[in-house]
């Protein structure tokens, strides 16, 4: 009966013209969505739960077996779902507005995601579900899905009686959480993180996860086939060298052929034997050949086993587009990362790297337009850490690896050699993630001697960073966190620990994470304010991917020159530094094109 209530309460309020416009008993609902499936864009909803008071909560059943209320429950939800005075709570709302996408439903209002707030109070916490957030503030433990569906297909199955305790249970709990979890946002001053980046943002990255991006499919097979018949050679010539047949993939059968039968030497092991990775055969290279073929195969097998082999697959058959899942709580730096697939992987260097990326195509009468900040966290880095020569060269649009070659190598910028740039560029970059002298020694194959050296260099000449980076650090020493320039935290316990490796990578991640991460809140701005740009102008540009630093669209032909326009301005103006940002724009016809 209790669902019955809300349901006709909903319907007495939203569904005749008399009441459209009078209040609602009502301000804020819980909202949770049962599905058949965890693919928002494929799948369909089997129920909808509600909360609108602590403690009693509803479950609506839609496509439920022997519960269909699907053309009743649509109309009424549309009207409560749509009203933007009425605040949405739920945990993984991105999840539940995609959903409800698929049946014509928009939601609209505040919305208050209780995973989000969770991942913004504690970005380093790995597991941000609402089992764990549940256990940790309300101190309840929810049944587990897997406990709920049992031997049954989907959702739809598990008997209604069942259905209800187990969905209405998340509707409610959401609602409890929201209170808790709101006031701790509050009183730790991440509200206006929250309410101006990353509340839009969800909105934005549906429309992003429901748009997907088109692949060419027989140019992905065609590659597959190519890779494997040079695989295939490459089989040969591996065996070849080792004398013998062998399992190529399998690290100890490797070993053995290594360092038993060749006689290589190495120092690094591991518990089952001598190492194989990457580093040792990169060594071992110098010696002989088999090392080196194997990193080669090592290569092409990871390319066509991670995308050529499982991209079509993942084609959705009515948009015949893939459709990535950006995700808000992931990334401890504020960071989106990508998922089911991960297309922020899509590898950029190489001949392969080039002809994949050649598979993600516009539509016909569209192009893919690129626009990427340029050099955005050393940008920052200047208007963080105020240092002079940083400031002045970003001022007058130098370039500023070959500027850092100039001053470290003591030349002319005119006889700078890309070598040169190529080492100073690794080393601006090093400084932000507070590259040891060991680890820049690694990057460029040098002695650590020789890579001290070029550090103390840098810093004689940026007295500005070395100091920003040492105030930084003793700052953190005492608060236990860092914060970026839009006020997201992360907590950094292990900065005061006994263990000099564990408190050095802690100094690394004091250093690096205010500039990462407002670098993540700057691009996140941008995205938002162009989005709500597109829409206001009803121009018919998608948004389509974010890679870190870079922005994808699928722009129609004769949108393009405006849309170029809207998208540098906004990228440009997003937040106020002393240093100018820039974006490079790039057009073409697929992803390749345009890097």
């Amino acid at each position: 009966m209790k669902q019955k209530s809300l349901f006709e309460e909903m319907a007495n309020n939203n569904t005749t013209k008399k009441h459209v416009n009078e209040p609602l008993p009502f301000d804020c609902l819980a909202i949770d969505i049962e599905a058949t499936g965890k693919d928002p864009v494929s799948d369909a909803i089997v129920g909808i739960s509600l909360c609108k008071e602590k403690g009693i909560a509803y479950y609506v059943p839609i496509r439920h077996h022997k519960a269909n209320n699907l053309n009743d429950a649509l109309p009424i939800l549309k009207e409560v779902l749509e009203n933007q005075s009425i605040s949405k709570i739920g945990h993984n709302l991105k999840f539940d507005i995609l959903m409800l996408m698929q049946e014509g439903i928009y939601v609209q209002g505040d919305l208050y995601d209780t995973m989000l707030a969770s991942y913004l109070l504690d970005p380093n916490s790995q597991n941000h579900g609402l089992e764990e957030v549940s256990i940790k503030y309300l101190n309840h433990r929810k049944r587990a899905f897997s406990d709920i569906l049992g031997p049954h297909k989907t959702f739809a199955e598990v008997p209604l009686e069942e259905a209800i305790k187990y969905a209405a249970e998340d509707a409610e709990l959401a609602f409890e959480l929201k209170e808790i979890l709101f006031k701790k946002i509050d009183s730790e001053g991440l509200r206006s993180l929250y309410f101006n980046i990353e509340m839009p943002l969800i909105f934005v990255l549906a429309e992003m996860q429901q748009t997907g991006i088109k692949l060419d499919i027989d140019l992905i097979i065609d590659l597959s086939k190519e890779l494997e018949r040079e695989l295939s050679l490459l089989e040969s010539k591996i065996y070849n060298l080792a004398g013998k047949r062998f399992n190529i993939n399998s690290s100890q059968q490797l070993s053995k052929i290594l360092f038993e039968e060749l006689g290589l030497k190495t120092s690094k092991k591991t518990k089952t034997g001598y190492s194989t990775n990457v580093s040792v055969l990169e060594q071992l290279s110098i010696y002989h050949d088999l090392p080196r073929e194997i990193l080669h195969y090592r290569s092409l097998y990871k390319l066509k086993t991670t995308y050529l082999d499982t991209l079509p697959n993942l084609v959705n058959k009515k948009t015949g587009r893939i459709h990535t899942s950006f995700n808000q709580t992931i990334t401890a730096t504020g960071r989106l990362s990508s998922s089911e697939p991960n297309l922020q992987n899509i590898p950029i260097k190489g001949e392969l790297g080039t002809k994949i990326r050649q598979a993600f195509i516009a539509e016909n009468g569209s192009v893919l337009l690129s626009a990427d900040y340029s050099q955005i966290e050393l940008r920052i880095l200047a208007h963080m850490s105020k240092d002079k020569g940083l400031l002045e060269a970003f001022q007058r649009g130098v370039d500023i690896h070959s500027k850092t070659a100039s001053e470290i190598f003591n030349v002319p910028t005119e006889k700078v050699t890309s070598e040169l740039r190529r080492i100073a560029k690794t080393i601006n970059f090093g400084i932000i993630y507070g590259i040891s002298p060991f680890g820049l020694s690694e990057s460029l194959g040098i002695s650590p001697k020789e890579a001290a050296t070029l550090i103390d260099s840098y810093f004689r000449r940026h007295n500005g960073v070395r100091e920003y980076i040492e105030k930084t650090i003793k700052d953190v020493r005492k608060s236990n966190y860092v914060i970026t320039l839009l006020g997201r935290k992360r907590q950094i316990p292990e900065i005061n620990s006994t263990n000099s490796n564990t408190r050095q990578q802690a100094e690394r991640i004091a250093i690096n994470t205010p500039i990462q991460g407002t670098a993540a809140d700057l691009i996140k701005i941008a995205m938002i304010s162009i989005s709500e740009e597109l829409k206001k102008k009803k121009f018919k540009t998608k948004m389509l991917l974010q890679i870190h630093d870079e922005l994808l669209f699928e722009v129609p032909n004769e949108e393009v020159e405006e849309v170029t326009k809207i998208i540098k301005n906004k990228m440009e103006s997003a937040l106020s530094l002393s240093v100018p940002l820039e974006v490079d724009i790039k057009l073409g016809k697929n992803w390749a094109e345009v890097k």
